[in-house]
């Protein structure tokens, strides 16, 4: 009997999938589709863990000049045999992840920043020998890499333009425009938010973006990934050329995270088919556009459980894989209202809210009404259809999820009510007085 191939957890590779025999599920039909679909610039919101690094990498792997043509053989993109024959393997890459910027201060976060957008220049060595560029160009490519006692020394005016740089001096070398690819684009923020320096941060990523996205010559199209959809007005200024593509929108929407069809065919290949009941409960259940799909994380590490014992109980394996402090930030503004929407959701009800595509970190304070929609976003809730003028009716997704608002939310509550016992008083007596208003 053939060896099974690996488990492919916490990869986000594609090189290593295909080259060290991991199971992929084939997602390789929305290059297809995004360059049928054509956008300039598209950006995928979607909550962690449901491939969107995976996805990122996977773009790099068939556009880059240079790439191995053989990773693709067998999976949907090969069949597109036209599309293969213009675009495999004819483009220059950039591809930056920003999921690591952060820090304390502004100066540290940028330090970061400069490290990994020289590390992503350094990987392209030949320009700075390149014939193909002028004496000026090849310095701009030194001064991006230089590095003085072990950090990246750019200042902050050509860290700004780095990769409008970048995409320039590939698109000279190669005679041929640049792909980018920005996962992880909305880290930045809110590690900023988090810690004091949202303004600072946002008018350099606005910089940063406004020269590689808008009137970038160089540029051939771009995809960025993120959990939520920060405002236009706070960081995409005066790009006109974004198309967005949230958990709301029909368009990808069976691209990110597993559908069931592929579940059962994973559970399957691992002789796991009776546990395909428990998988549905624990972790399917988000509806991104019209399409149901499972958590791609929880559902591999399940089943690397059930490997391991067959008798494995169902876990929760995604609350704690990155920060919650939005969520715990909104909580602690919470109203009576907003707890016993909370409580009914627990239920298994469902809430009607009018939820917000496009957020800045500044407004998630005003409104407690905000946390519908960063609760949407983060992947906490789903929903289960529009209801018009901007609603949706919002639902918790399965057990697992469940569970965390049963141990976690409800938890939160409890801290902030005890932080705030004076405030709880008043809104619940607010709460009752109101009740006995509407009856009478």
């Amino acid at each position: 009997m053939a060896e099974k191939k690996k488990l492919p957890v916490g990869i986000e590779d594609f090189r290593e999938f295909i080259s060290e025999n991991f199971y992929y599920v084939d997602k390789t039909g929305l290059i297809a589709d995004l360059l049928r679909g054509w956008g300039k610039v598209n950006l995928f919101t979607r909550p962690r863990r449901f491939g969107k690094s995976l996805n990122m990498s996977m773009l790099k792997a068939f556009f880059e000049i240079g790439n191995d043509p053989e990773l693709f053989n067998g999976l949907k993109i090969s069949r597109e045999e036209a599309l293969c024959q213009q675009y495999m393997g004819k483009f220059p890459v950039i591809s930056v992840s920003l999921k690591d910027i952060g820090g304390r201060t502004f100066d540290t976060a940028c330090n970061v920043l400069r490290g990994v957008i020289g590390k992503t220049a350094m990987s392209f060595p030949f320009l700075a020998e390149s014939g193909r560029l002028t004496d000026m160009q090849r310095n701009l490519y030194h001064a991006m890499t230089e590095v003085k006692d072990g950090f990246f020394t750019m200042p902050e005016a050509a860290l700004t333009s780095s990769l409008q740089t970048l995409s320039m001096l590939l698109t000279q070398h190669y005679g041929q425009k640049t792909i980018l690819l920005i996962d992880e684009y909305d880290v930045p923020l809110d590690q900023a938010f988090q810690n004091g320096y949202y303004n600072e941060m946002s008018s350099l990523i606005r910089g940063l973006f406004s020269s590689a996205l808008k009137g970038n010559d160089s540029l051939y199209f771009a995809v960025l990934t993120g959990c939520l959809r920060v405002s236009k007005e706070s960081i995409f200024t005066g790009l006109n050329n974004l198309k967005v593509l949230s958990v709301t929108d029909q368009r990808f929407d069976g691209y990110f995270g597993f559908t069931d069809s592929e579940v059962k065919e994973l559970l399957a290949y691992y002789d796991l088919t009776e546990c395909y009941d428990s998988v549905r409960e624990w972790y399917d259940g988000y509806l991104f556009g019209n399409t149901s799909v499972y958590c791609p994380w929880d559902v591999l590490n399940y089943c690397d459980l059930l490997l391991a014992d067959p008798d494995a109980e169902p876990k929760d394996f995604w609350s704690n894989t990155s920060s919650n402090f939005i969520v715990r930030r909104l909580i602690d503004k919470a109203d009576r209202q907003t707890k016993d929407e909370i409580e009914r959701l627990i239920a298994g009800e469902t809430v009607i809210k009018e939820i917000r595509q496009e957020l800045t970190y500044n407004e998630l304070d005003r409104t407690i009404e905000n946390i519908w929609s960063v609760l949407l976003m983060t992947g906490y809730l789903t929903q289960r259809g529009a209801q018009g003028n901007h609603q949706y009716a919002l639902a918790i997704p399965n057990t697992e999820i469940r569970g965390i608002f049963v141990r976690q939310i409800r938890e939160w509550f409890k801290e902030s009510s005890a932080r705030n016992p004076i405030k709880f008083f008043i809104m619940g007596f607010c709460w009752v007085c109101c009740a006995i208003w509407k009856i009478g």
